[in-house]
């Protein structure tokens, strides 16, 4: 079992689209009806349905709307791993701004309770919910409001102490576009998966820094900043930079 995790926009289609290109992959994308209802995955039943069906030797899973449900989700299905995607948070505030509408609504709801917004605050840490309470006011932006999401569904990585667990591995997206075949050798290693070249073509890097710098507000891009440089930190302890 291998779930694909991180923030939306993080580069998680492109990893799917590369897995499954082994021919000892089923890959299960987040539009696959048999999987997901609305882009969250079904009940545990129905995986577990497809999970004992599949022929494949590796079974491969979006898992964004379940971040925080990864470490069960791994209990539920042994053996499993997880690639999780990281990506530069400014990258992925444009482009949540150009995908997703009511950002700031949706963290005003979580800050009043995590509970109200469905997947987007469940298990969110109380600590957590204080900080986006806190930074969270009438006035706050899509571009601003994106960030913390990119913060609070990340910062689940490290609550679930994911950065000890060999069976997960944090990957980069700058570092999967700019130097495809070493990450992905690395990637299909992990997942003991045999790598060809041929899987990475049509990977390019031109999706980084492609706009201008969203406008964010300034105590939240330091927190962003902050968990960005753990992320970085987490991989050169790991080895992976």
């Amino acid at each position: 079992m291998v779930f694909v995790a991180g923030v939306q926009r993080s580069g998680t289609n492109m990893i799917m689209d590369v897995l499954e290109k082994s021919i000892h992959t089923d890959v299960y994308h987040e539009r696959d009806a048999r999987a997901f209802d609305n882009y969250q995955m079904r009940p545990v039943a129905a995986i577990r349905a497809l999970y004992d069906r599949s022929p494949a030797a590796h079974f491969v899973i979006k898992g964004l709307c379940e971040l925080q449900k990864l470490d069960s989700l791994m209990s539920e299905f042994r053996p499993s791993k997880v690639v999780w995607v990281v990506r530069d948070f400014e990258d992925v505030v444009n482009s949540m701004l150009k995908s997703f509408r009511n950002q700031a609504k949706q963290v005003q709801r979580i800050a009043r309770d995590p509970a109200s917004d469905g997947w987007r605050g469940e298990g969110m840490s109380r600590q957590t919910h204080e900080i986006v309470a806190r930074l969270v006011g009438p006035e706050i932006d899509d571009a601003s409001a994106a960030a913390l999401t990119w913060y609070f569904r990340n910062i689940l990585f490290f609550e679930r102490k994911f950065e000890h667990n060999p069976d997960v591995l944090l990957v980069s997206y700058e570092r999967l576009v700019t130097d495809p075949e070493t990450e992905f050798r690395r990637l299909f290693h992990f997942l003991g998966l045999e790598f060809t070249a041929r899987v990475t073509c049509g990977i390019f890097a031109d999706s980084i820094r492609k706009k201008t710098p969203p406008q964010i507000a300034p105590e939240i891009r330091e927190l962003c900043q902050c968990t960005a440089e753990r992320f970085r930190a987490a991989m050169i302890h790991r080895g992976s930079l």
